[in-house]
């Protein structure tokens, strides 16, 4: 509150969660284009699919390219959102139907710094078969769990949707779903991987992608045996350590280096 020349209270004028504030660390979107990069090079993503990390000057907001193919993205893609899902800067740019994945993550999730959405081929099919679930068989996808949550969007959107998670109210649902784990599978569309840096982020959706391939192929052979609770927790403090190592391989077969 201010006080009036009058010596009265007056309320401070509300702040425009839309104006623009400060940038963000030019290294921070170079990561956020490679991770396009990267994720696409690895076959997480194809078209579609996105990727965000939330802005180091201000944690209400978050950076996410415009509408394009992944990659496709260059620095000059790359839009600041509010934590309503709206765009700060988008000067005209289209941007993704799907934006609210991101907002309503960081919303529910403080710890959350990074978002990757995919359409996974190998993820896919574990959401549309209730009776098997995905569950960490590999010390690299150790933060998968015992079991990810499925996202189910017709209890939210009712039977009438196209599976998009398109607007604040679906996008909480998914947050909710989500809960604490890393990874939430989406029937029919996908899923959702979050980290605490852009890094692990697409250190996990490389990861979920590989340990679904794993998990597939091992269920043709005979029963899975998955990791314990306790094996997912220990293994991954263990493998967190090791996103460095691995980023920098992929930055560079991005890049065309190696």
């Amino acid at each position: 509150m201010c006080t009036a020349e009058d010596g009265s209270s007056v309320a401070a004028p509300a702040l425009d969660k839309h104006a623009p504030g400060p940038a963000a660390n030019p290294d921070l979107i170079a990561d956020l284009v490679i991770a396009n990069r990267i994720l696409f090079r690895e076959s997480v993503v194809d078209a579609f699919g996105h990727v965000s990390v939330r802005h180091d000057k201000d944690p209400k907001r978050f950076l996410l390219a415009r509408n394009m193919a992944p990659a496709l993205v260059t620095e000059a893609d790359v839009i600041e959102f509010g934590d309503d899902g709206e765009p700060v800067n988008a000067a005209g740019r289209a941007v993704y139907l799907e934006r609210f994945i991101h907002s309503e993550i960081y919303r529910a999730r403080p710890d959350v710094m990074s978002v990757v959405h995919s359409h996974s081929m190998a993820v896919l099919p574990f959401g549309l078969v209730p009776s098997v679930p995905f569950r960490a068989v590999t010390h690299m996808g150790s933060f998968i769990g015992v079991c990810a949550p499925v996202f189910e969007i017709r209890e939210t959107a009712g039977d009438d949707n196209d599976l998009l998670i398109s607007n604040r109210a679906l996008g909480a649902a998914l947050a909710k779903r989500l809960g604490d784990q890393s990874v939430c599978l989406m029937r029919g569309h996908g899923s959702t991987v979050v980290g605490n840096s852009v890094k692990q982020a697409v250190f996990r959706a490389v990861y979920t992608e590989q340990n679904a391939r794993v998990l597939s192929e091992a269920s043709r052979i005979g029963p899975v045996v998955s990791l314990t609770e306790a094996e997912t927790r220990t293994a991954t403090r263990t493998i967190d350590g090791q996103v460095p190592r691995a980023w920098n391989m992929w930055r560079l077969r991005a890049e065309g280096k190696v």
